[in-house]
């Protein structure tokens, strides 16, 4: 049985942006679940949780299909409840603050942007989990005490459409540098780091590959006609020659995985940054025991299998198939761009107000 709640707050626009892609390409893999009107701080925790219920917290993107969840409880004995508590930033916040008093038992959904804010916190337990050595162990964050434990991950990268530059006649983009020729001058849609969480992902792969010369890179590029907005709808849904508005951008911020569900399109995987999401005991929780095999469980084949599908995320473990066709229209980047979580959040505002410095804003 599976219990969702839905936190009261509104979410902000970064993981929301990733929700509101992941709603795009999930159509009926939405899942249905009981609606449980209730305010975030009373829901989660305390001694009044039983040790047959673990609670999770995690940000509003967190879908699988009931019948993924409900081998939880078969394996178990025990009732998972959802809590949800908008993006990741909100999520790693939420997390931070209550250290020794969670909301709830485990936590998933805090991505390597912010990975760092609580584990500083001292808001999570240390847990190995046995079934990390099958992969997710290659995506354990630097210099920690296994308080997270990687799940999935989300690649961000530039999106080609390709058909668009077919029925042109023009060659597309194949490097981030391409986007300060002038061959592709107002072709290119990107994402405000300050209010987007694949925005910041993708300053990031700017940061780590061009080192010094990124603010020189986004200065080319803007001048070179890119538009800059908000977040991922309007770039995508809107402004994207391939989205559902049909836009006259082929060129835009999105996941390697996007292809997937976008014929046509392609991902120019040597321009991605390695988002990965993790989970987490959280210290205080009412039931440990119960969080620690709630981790376990999404490490397990059911739900690494069901991840692609259900969220357009890649699994961590290592076996785990992609879907039908992911091969050929969205296989996984062999590398990316990845910065310690500790050194992005030393660095986050001094790269934001430099980035805005580089492009007017």
């Amino acid at each position: 049985m599976l219990r969702n709640v839905n936190g009261s707050s509104a979410a902000g626009d970064n993981w929301l942006d990733r929700a509101v892609a992941r709603r795009h390409v999930l159509g009926s893999f939405a899942l249905t679940a009981v609606a449980v009107a209730s305010i975030l701080a009373g829901c989660g925790g305390g001694d009044s949780q039983s040790e047959s219920e673990v609670t999770l917290l995690t940000h509003d993107s967190f879908v699988l299909p009931n019948e993924v969840l409900d081998t939880f409880q078969r394996d178990t004995g025990m009732t998972l409840k959802v809590v949800k508590s908008g993006d990741a930033g909100q999520l790693a916040s939420t997390v931070s603050l209550t250290p020794g008093s969670p909301k709830a038992d485990a936590v998933y959904g805090i991505d390597n942007t912010f990975a760092s804010r609580p584990i500083d916190a001292g808001a999570l337990e240390p847990y190995t989990s046995p079934l990390a050595a099958d992969g997710a162990e290659k995506y354990a964050v630097p210099d920690s005490n296994h308080e997270l434990t990687a799940v999935d991950r989300g690649d961000v990268c530039l999106n080609i459409d390709d058909n668009w530059y077919a029925e042109h006649g023009q060659k597309p983009p194949t490097s981030l540098n391409d986007l300060r020729d002038p061959v592709y001058a107002r072709q290119t849609a990107l994402l405000d780091p300050g209010t987007s969480s694949p925005g910041m992902a993708f300053l990031l792969a700017t940061i780590g590959t061009f080192d010094q010369g990124w603010q020189d890179y986004w200065k080319t590029v803007t001048a070179n006609g890119a538009t800059v907005v908000s977040g991922w709808e309007i770039a995508y849904n809107q402004l994207f020659t391939a989205g559902e508005g049909r836009g006259d951008k082929p060129i835009v911020v999105s996941y390697a995985s996007s292809p997937a569900a976008t014929p046509g399109t392609s991902a120019l995987l040597d321009s991605c940054f390695g988002q990965v999401e993790y989970a987490g005991v959280l210290k205080g929780a009412a039931n440990p025991d119960g969080a620690r095999k709630l981790i376990d469980f999404l490490l397990s084949p059911t739900v690494q299998q069901a991840l692609p599908e259900s969220m357009y995320v890649y699994p961590v473990q290592d076996g785990t198939p992609l879907p039908e066709g992911w091969q050929q229209s969205a296989p996984a980047p062999t590398t990316t761009v990845s910065l310690p979580p500790a050194v992005i959040a030393q660095n986050r505002e001094q790269w934001l107000q430099q980035w805005r410095d580089a492009v007017g804003r």
